[in-house]
């Protein structure tokens, strides 16, 4: 009877949660809240740091390969659902009490996960700090002009972590006194963060055969994924062997990398990714090993040595790099200073119209809800000195490591940065709050060019590499905080919650971080341009930095016309997607997409493609069962291979090699 009468409570307080989740629901949002230590809990944690170390494995294997990362926060918010909905389930089968999951608990485990594998991402190990390596210098070419010898730092756990540390946890309080301003009274709108909490709104208020349906279509995909990774392995014994060399369209096609690997990761990541991401970086594949390539290749012996390396900056390779970079600043300097007026331009009208405290006119128009939303996320202020408190001691803190930990970059170039940071932290966050672009790495790259060419010859690229990631990780940390709080904001979590979780996420992945990369970095061949983990953003970063030191003479012959000529057309193109009507302008590239197969290759455009496609048929012919489905199944296939390379990594570093290698040769010779 005991049991009885607890499995009923438990089902009462599930259909009660279930009747006050709707983002529109006004009656939901009267019910009262939790108070904001409660929506903490050990399960929420535990799933947090197991999704967070997962996905930093995961990301860092993307960052590793080609760069492309896609957005996993409804990736990481359904599987924070499905895992917790799960686990309660169970346990209320087995007759124990268990408390319900509700969509403030969701949104926890979702910002500490997001939180966590955000550094794996964005903490330059497959850009500028590996960018420092040994391996990098010598591909860059050990006689490059600019590229000293003095700038080479081996990745070592010990100081990652230290840097990370220092300098991430800046930007975490960079913004927090101006939260008000910019989620309640400016009321910008953060589409990534909004469309996450409709999201977990949506996930409480479906019906558990939703929900059954997509754990089982998770975990189907999951498993397909995994095995196929583990099947793969067998046949991969050297280099240039197994499924991933596959010649799909012939050897010719294979020897231009047009070829479809099998790579259910990139498989996944396509269908998560829209048709145009998909579509630019098929097109960047046929624009650069399709038809630039072969013809600059015809040209040796004219345009640069027959003798050279093929690894040589002044050969074939250097035009790879330094192309892909003219396209990537076209593109990048085109969106940093169309945000930045958009920023400028509004909050002078706001100004204008002395309407800067309330967006959309008087606040006596905002709806209950509104005021609701607005009530529960002001309730639980965070402090001003916790901000200021905390800007200053992590300030103080990098500026007294970072010139330790690298003495090419002075401590007064660090000051200088602490002094913009919140200045630019604003500017990012309102833009992406306004156009859901977060444009922290050309922020980054601004730096990287001035601190470049700053601190000259022997200290530049060191200074300018480091210091990218010094404003890139505060302006980029502050802009994830403030696209949380606006899912906090809509899914009435207490704000104060939310900042704790992301210190939390924060912390581990500045350990988790380091320590996946050095598993992958050890295991494999990363850097290597002929290998599966090329790094190619390390590369790039690296010569932007000799460029700012050197300036063009670094670029090989006739490839400054050539650069200037993919300059203006990623700006072109940008303004013809701005300024046209949008049934042309929607059909338009995005550049700096485009720039990755310039030096990854087309193989994995190739996958991302059939992801693409799979979806589109998928939604041809049951658009419902699409829209519920799509996430899990991506998901599943993206964690599946995505976790078989943890224990790939370990039996790489344990020496144990494959025992087969299958390899496709031409039958002439």
């Amino acid at each position: 009877m005991q049991e009885e009468k607890e499995k009923k409570e438990i089902e009462r307080e599930d259909a009660e949660e279930d009747d006050h989740v709707e983002l529109s629901d006004p009656e939901g949002s009267n019910k009262r809240q939790q108070p904001w230590t409660k929506q903490i809990t050990i399960r929420g944690l535990v799933v947090s740091i197991l999704l967070g170390i997962v996905y930093s494995v995961i990301v860092m294997k993307l960052n590793l390969t080609t760069g492309l990362v896609p957005q996993l926060n409804v990736s990481a918010a359904l599987l924070a659902f499905l895992i917790i909905r799960s686990w309660t389930k169970v346990l209320q089968r087995a007759g124990y009490v268990t408390r319900p999951f509700t969509k403030q608990e969701n949104t926890m485990i979702q910002t500490c996960a997001v939180a966590c594998y955000s550094i794996a991402v964005g903490g330059g190990f497959g850009s500028y700090l590996l960018g420092l390596s040994r391996k990098i210098y010598e591909l860059s070419g050990e006689d490059t002009e600019g590229n000293s010898r003095r700038a080479i730092k081996e990745p070592g756990l010990g100081w990652m972590i230290g840097y990370l540390f220092v300098v991430c946890f800046v930007g975490l309080f960079v913004l927090i006194p101006l939260r008000k301003i910019v989620i309640v009274d400016l009321k910008l709108t953060y589409p990534s963060g909004l469309a996450t909490a409709v999201l977990i709104n949506g996930f409480h208020s479906q019906g558990d055969q939703m929900a059954k349906k997509q754990v089982r279509g998770f975990m189907k995909y999951f498993s397909i994924s995994f095995l196929w990774g583990f099947f793969q392995w067998f046949y991969s014994g050297k280099e240039n062997c197994g499924f991933k060399q596959f010649p799909t369209f012939g050897l010719q096609a294979w020897k231009q990398t047009f070829y479809f690997d099998f790579s259910m990761t990139y498989v996944g990541a396509g269908m998560i990714c829209s048709h145009l991401v998909n579509l630019s970086l098929l097109l960047g594949a046929v624009l650069s090993y399709g038809i630039m390539w072969p013809l600059i290749d015809r040209l040796k012996g004219h345009w640069f040595s027959e003798s050279l390396k093929e690894s040589d900056m002044k050969s074939l390779y250097g035009y790879k790099v330094f192309l892909s970079v003219a396209l990537i600043l076209g593109d990048g300097l085109y969106n940093f200073l169309k945000i930045l007026s958009v920023t400028v331009i509004n909050i002078y009208g706001r100004i204008k119209t002395k309407n800067l405290n309330a967006a959309d006119g008087d606040e006596k128009k905002k709806s209950l809800e509104d005021l609701k939303h607005n009530e529960i996320f002001l309730r639980e202020n965070i402090p001003m000195w916790i901000g200021v408190a905390g800007y200053l001691v992590f300030s103080i803190l990098s500026i007294i490591v970072i010139p330790i930990m690298f003495p090419q970059l002075k401590w007064y170039y660090v000051v200088i940065a602490y002094i913009l940071a919140p200045s630019l932290s604003f500017c990012n966050a309102y833009g992406a709050g306004l156009t859901d672009i977060n444009m922290a790495y050309n922020y980054g790259k601004v730096a990287l060019f001035v601190l470049a060419a700053l601190s000259g010859r022997e200290n530049g690229l060191v200074a300018g590499m480091v210091g990218c990631g010094i404003v890139k990780s505060v302006v980029s940390v502050a802009c994830i905080l403030m696209q949380d709080f606006k899912t906090a904001h809509c899914t009435y979590t207490s704000p104060r919650a939310m900042f704790l979780n992301q210190v939390i996420g924060t912390a581990i992945g500045c350990v988790v971080a380091p320590i996946s990369f050095l598993l992958f970095y050890k295991a494999f061949d990363v850097g290597n341009p002929h290998g599966e983990f090329k790094a190619p953003y390390a590369l790039i970063y690296r010569n932007m930095a000799v460029i700012g030191v050197q300036g063009f003479s670094a670029l090989p012959q006739h490839c400054l016309q050539l650069c200037y000529g993919l300059f203006a057309s990623a700006v072109a193109v940008n303004l013809v997607r701005d300024f046209s009507p949008e049934k042309i302008g929607k059909w338009m590239p995005l550049p700096m997409v485009m720039a990755l197969p310039f030096l990854v290759g087309a193989y994995f455009a190739i996958d991302m493609c059939v992801g693409s496609l799979v979806v589109y048929l998928w939604h041809k012919r049951n658009p419902k069962k699409a829209e519920l489905m799509i996430p899990a199944v991506a998901s599943g296939l993206i964690c599946g291979e995505g976790l078989w390379t943890l224990p790939a990594s370990i039996l790489a570093l344990a020496k144990i090699q494959p025992p087969i290698c299958m390899k496709f040769l031409d039958s002439k010779k």
